[in-house]
């Protein structure tokens, strides 16, 4: 039941969906794949001027940061390189509540796959579409102008909240953690991921690798002199099968034990060879493996060493053995206290807005809600708009359920502000 006050906050909500839409777009114009992220951070930096919201520029090479326990090492520099955050009321002593959302995006390509470019949001059937329309740019413009439609109702905002628009989410979560780092946390995050309006429950461990093979580069005329790395890569491929098949074999947490196939393995990259008339001299294969919470990164990484290790002492074919390194993501799993006053107020929120309670989603992913919980012990969730075909060809979010989730936020923001609780409970 909505009283009048919040009644006024969904007229508000409505009529800045124009709005929300256009940022929305203006952020999917901005193709932020790793390392060309600065056109949507100008992009997000404008708006929020605009809104009249305070900027900071929070740098992801800050002092301390690279010693950090959390932070991934990372092939790439920091320097220069920079998350946006707009912090509201920092000097009281009231709940503090942030509003968390990644501005970087996967690569498209091949981009002739798309039906139109996928820099280029267009709309169709109450979808719009392009690369980072769901993941997550329509949830960053939503939970921003969640903020405005408060102010427009004539509400005041006089608790600390903070808005965090970060990057390198899709590939080590170094951007929330730099926030963190920095003193920019708080007491409870929402983080609108595009997995609908369901409340995450947990999320699993994530760990990118590199495998690197060496053969024998010789001429076509007599391949027999060479050994083709291509060829001996694809033998390691049932290994990691079995690594995948072993991890899901493991004992597992509530509420992961009832889940079919929570870990997954991906083979996302290959690369090898540099002339098509020479046996090619090396492979290199990176991929992806999920494992459970409660097993730490270092166990994952001890577990696909010995597969990649065991594999080519089954071969026995003389070759030298593969070189392995591990270059992104090493995040651990968790799974979120739901038993917290947020968590309880973000369902009360869906519940008046839809009529009934939310459902709860069990990722098999990551997110940077591990920043928050497992380098923070600040308890949290994503709460988010429906999309599709993320991380695919021709992405798109459902229009309808970015106006439901701007509401929630907005409506969230109001009772964030009347509670009397005292600080959220760590996780």
């Amino acid at each position: 039941m909505l009283d009048a006050t919040e009644t006024r906050i969904v007229a508000a909500c409505e009529a800045l969906m124009d709005d929300t839409l256009a940022l929305t777009r203006d952020l999917v114009r901005g193709y932020s794949v790793l390392g060309r992220e600065q056109g949507a951070l100008e992009t997000m930096e404008a708006w929020l001027a605009r809104l009249d919201l305070p900027v900071t520029r929070v740098p992801l090479d800050a002092p301390g940061l690279a010693e950090h326990p959390h932070r991934v090492p990372t092939e790439w520099s920091s320097e220069g390189r920079y998350n946006l955050v707009s912090r509201l009321n920092p000097q009281s002593d009231k709940p503090h509540l942030v509003f968390n959302g990644h501005l970087d995006v996967v690569p498209a390509e091949p981009t002739d796959m798309w039906t139109r470019p996928p820099w280029e949001p267009w709309e169709k059937d109450g979808w719009l579409y392009g690369r980072g329309a769901g993941d997550m740019k329509a949830g960053i413009a939503a939970m921003v102008m969640a903020v405005e439609a408060v102010r427009r109702a004539g509400v005041a905002i006089d608790f600390p909240l903070t808005l965090q628009t970060v990057i390198e989410e899709e590939c080590t979560g170094n951007g929330a953690l730099a926030c963190l780092h920095q003193g920019y946390g708080g007491d409870f995050v929402l983080i609108p991921e595009p997995f609908g309006a369901r409340i995450l429950s947990g999320q699993v461990g994530v760990l990118w690798f590199r495998m690197r093979l060496d053969g024998v580069p010789a001429h076509v005329l007599d391949t027999a002199a060479g050994r083709n790395a291509i060829e001996t890569l694809q033998q390691y491929l049932p290994a990691l099968k079995a690594l995948e098949a072993e991890i899901n074999a493991l004992p597992r947490p509530a509420p992961y034990e009832g889940h079919p196939h929570p870990f997954n393995l991906s083979v996302g990259r290959v690369e090898g060879g540099n002339w098509a008339s020479s046996v090619p001299a090396h492979a290199i294969l990176e991929g992806r493996v999920g494992f459970p919470p409660g097993m730490t990164p270092e166990a994952a990484m001890r577990r696909v060493r010995e597969a990649i290790m065991a594999r080519h002492a089954e071969l026995d074919d003389a070759t030298p053995p593969p070189r392995v390194s591990f270059h992104g993501f090493r995040s651990e799993g968790h799974l979120v206290d739901l038993d917290t006053p947020g968590i309880r107020l973000l369902s009360a929120c869906h519940e008046a807005l839809l009529g009934e309670l939310p459902a709860h989603y069990l990722a098999t992913c990551t997110t940077d809600l591990r920043a928050f919980h497992v380098a923070g012990g600040i308890n949290g969730t994503c709460y988010g708009p429906v999309a599709e075909r993320i991380h695919g060809v021709d992405e798109c979010v459902e229009i309808d359920s970015i106006r439901h989730v701007l509401t929630t936020y907005a409506l969230f923001l109001h009772r964030w502000g009347q509670q009397a609780t005292p600080q959220e409970p760590s996780a």
